[in-house]
């Protein structure tokens, strides 16, 4: 699997990021593939600490579809957010369905501030562990930090961090370049 920077600015953002050129159909790119895919992204990103159990490869494959459909549902709740919409209310039913169900899960490991805490026992439950951290992220992000790259097909979303909320690349050395090139090619391009 090839690592993708992670960009977002947030794990639960790289989380959405895990597809590829998300609005380009000719280059779009799962990650996800595999509950071993899965697993290796949450290694590297620091939300899976211990390793899951396996789980039959029936169950792996259920898995990694209801993780792949959180993503793609907060995907389209954060679009909609960042675009001043009020979100699909299919993908925030869903979003708000695998937080409570995450909830109902996880241990409640400190009161002043709430802290909630999941171990998954096996693959199977690796998207509990995800909705808990997108419950968390939703919870506390500025929405006016929150963006998606201006390449129109690549589809990544970040948190906007510069002084001044200008940020407008996902990456400016990736997407930024390109988009630099393109117009230098069309600023100077011989015409007939």
């Amino acid at each position: 699997m090839e690592m993708r920077p992670l960009v977002g600015g947030h794990v639960v953002l790289d989380f959405v990021n895990t597809v590829a050129w998300r609005l380009d159909p000719a280059r779009f790119a799962d990650d996800l593939t595999t509950a071993d895919a899965l697993v290796t992204w949450l290694r590297r990103t620091g939300l899976l600490r211990t390793d899951p159990a396996p789980v039959s490869p029936a169950r792996a494959a259920a898995t990694v579809k209801r993780a792949r459909k959180l993503r793609d549902d907060l995907y389209a709740v954060l679009s909609a957010s960042i675009d001043g919409q009020e979100p699909p209310s299919d993908a925030a039913e869903a979003v708000h369905h695998a937080i409570v169900q995450a909830l109902r899960r996880a241990r409640l490991t400190g009161v002043v501030p709430l802290q909630w805490e999941f171990t998954p026992a096996d693959v199977s439950e690796l998207p509990v562990l995800l909705a808990l951290e997108v419950w968390r992220f939703l919870e506390s992000v500025d929405r006016t930090r929150l963006r998606q790259c201006a390449d129109e097909g690549c589809g990544w979303v970040f948190l906007d961090s510069s002084r001044n909320g200008s940020r407008r690349w996902c990456s400016s050395a990736d997407c930024g370049n390109r988009s630099r090139a393109r117009r230098h090619y069309e600023r100077n391009r011989p015409r007939r």
